[in-house]
């Protein structure tokens, strides 16, 4: 075996199918020789979300890999491995690297010195007989404690050289930890104590798959709901304790509770201050549960914590907080609260959908973006939808109003924001999830950055649906750029995406009026259901509202 064969195997024995690669590395056809499917891409970054997509769907358990060149390959890939840093998902970036003499030589670029902020662990590799530990130490890093990228630099002569003796590697377990029993008992007894508690959802209870716990545990306080941008749909959303999930945009029932409550537990959240997420309120008792205890009292100032994977830590606390109901007398009334609390979120979850009732069913030509969702929501069957959106206006229009019927079918982002990521995560997504409609939503802009790639899922037979908001302009700019656009017309943009589509071999249609909204639709579903891929553009209105409510 010579080296790309010892990557190779040892993916092979981690349960890689996919390699997402560009434009060569000798990993490449290694992977081939094994049955791992390489997904050739149109660029780096979209290469990195892709395996970033793959991962999440996979909830880390199995992770997405993308291979680089060195130099201009890997060069290329910092903007994509820089977001998965920032939203904490677990993909391992296997680039080429310069043979050991040129790694002090300027200006070559070092990859694994380069990376090291915008990763878990970034190392170089320059002896074949290093890559078993050096692979086992990337996998325990992905798939326990904190997610996040891994990069693992492999000098160019490592791919040739002979591996010496027989490679042993075993594959690397999930290991989970669970919190302190003290520390639970502690919990348990301010939640039962608190008059109006609130749990709010991170990304951990996608990884842990505890969305139904979550909801065992919100039904046995009980206590609404609330998520962070990626810990949209950690439960259903349609489930009558949920409020839904915030950027700078929310329901306006997220606010109401997060104004009303008492105190919060936060769940497999790294709490982490964003310009793109909620805030946590002031004057709250705030208990702070993440698998990283450097989380804790990071960003916001807590009053307890549970240090621990999150199905664990809600499991436990479900069976603490039935010890103590049951040593003391507080089970009175509980079926009461539980159902004054759904019947309160129901009417506020109404009442809000009235607010919007004007955008959503709107007939205004340019196309209203939220009549667009509302008839997505109304066609689509969303127990087998997996939905991301792009940076920008489709994130804060959708995020707010898509409502989830299944625990994890939402990628939401924000933390980077950059515009063109919803693309590969859509087609990491597919991937993962063959037998579920994957959608990505985008604006005109972000397709701009990295349309090409839906030559990407053609080529490859990856069936997603892309959805573009085409305004013409870059709207969420305008109030930064106005005396320049008045002057210039900085912020205006065109073309006709659908024309593209079709010219990368992609089944497109444009859609001008709201009437035509629903059969384009139909006939994207007849497409993507077939394995093909699917444009739908949509001449968008030029204004925008955002659901904003303070709280």
């Amino acid at each position: 075996m010579n080296g790309a064969d010892v990557i190779a195997s040892i993916l092979k024995t981690e349960g890689t199918e996919f390699l997402s690669c560009y434009p060569r590395n000798p990993a490449i056809e290694a992977c081939a020789a094994l049955d791992i499917r390489p997904i050739l891409c149109r660029q780096e970054r979209i290469g990195v979300g892709i395996a970033d997509g793959y991962s999440r769907i996979k909830r880390g358990k199995v992770n997405g890999v993308f291979a680089a060149q060195h130099g201009p390959g890997i060069e290329n890939a910092f903007a994509g491995v820089a977001q998965a840093f920032a939203e904490n998902v677990p993909v391992l970036v296997i680039p080429a690297g310069f043979e050991t003499s040129r790694q002090h030589s300027e200006p070559n670029f070092r990859a694994a010195h380069v990376y090291r902020p915008v990763t878990k662990w970034a190392t170089y590799v320059s002896d074949v007989q290093e890559l078993p530990d050096v692979m086992r130490r990337a996998y325990q890093l992905m798939r326990n404690g904190k997610p996040g990228p891994v990069l693992v630099e492999v000098a160019n002569p490592v791919y040739e050289a002979e591996f010496q003796g027989k490679l042993d590697y075993r594959p690397v377990p999930v290991m989970r930890s669970a919190p302190d029993p003290a520390a639970v008992k502690r919990v348990a007894k301010m939640l039962l104590a608190a008059k109006h508690p609130l749990l709010w959802a991170g990304q951990g209870v996608h990884y842990a798959e505890a969305g139904e716990q979550l909801a065992a545990l919100a039904e046995l306080i009980p206590a609404p709901v609330a998520a962070t941008n990626p810990g949209k749909s950690a439960i259903a959303e349609s489930h009558p304790l949920a409020l839904g999930a915030s950027t700078r945009s929310r329901p306006k029932m997220y606010a109401t509770h997060m104004k009303k409550a008492d105190l919060i537990l936060a769940i497999g959240s790294s709490l982490t201050r964003t310009s793109f997420g909620p805030t946590v309120p002031k004057g709250k008792t705030l208990i702070h549960s993440t698998v990283d205890p450097s989380d804790i009292n990071k960003d916001w100032r807590c009053d307890d914590a549970l240090v621990g994977d999150a199905a664990l830590v809600i499991e436990a606390l479900i069976e603490e907080i039935g010890r103590q109901r049951k040593a003391g007398s507080t089970t009175a009334g509980h079926a009461k609260a539980l159902a004054a609390l759904q019947e309160d979120i129901a009417a506020e979850k109404k009442a809000w959908r009235q607010e919007w009732a004007k955008h959503l069913d709107s007939d205004e030509v340019p196309i209203n973006q939220y009549r667009v969702i509302r008839d997505m929501m109304r066609t689509l069957d969303r127990d087998d939808v997996i939905i991301t959106h792009d940076s920008g206006s489709p994130r804060e229009q959708l995020l707010p109003m898509w409502e989830t019927t299944k625990a994890g079918g939402y990628m939401g982002w924000g933390k980077s924001t950059q515009l063109g990521y919803g693309l590969a995560l859509a087609l990491g997504a597919k991937l993962a999830a063959p037998d579920k409609t994957c959608i990505n939503i985008m604006g005109d802009a972000s397709f701009g950055m990295t349309g090409m790639d839906i030559e990407t899922a053609a080529r490859n037979g990856i069936a997603i649906l892309t959805v573009v908001f085409n305004n013409q302009v870059m709207a969420a700019e305008r109030h930064v750029l106005q005396s320049s656009h008045d002057k210039y017309r900085t912020l205006d943009i065109g073309g006709n995406y659908a024309k593209v589509a079709e010219g990368l071999n992609v089944a497109a249609r444009r859609v001008e009026k709201p009437a035509e909204i629903v059969p384009a639709l139909k006939e994207a579903m007849k497409t993507t259901e077939s394995g093909k891929p699917f444009l739908l553009e949509v001449m968008a209105k030029e204004g925008y509202e955002f659901s904003r409510y303070e709280y």
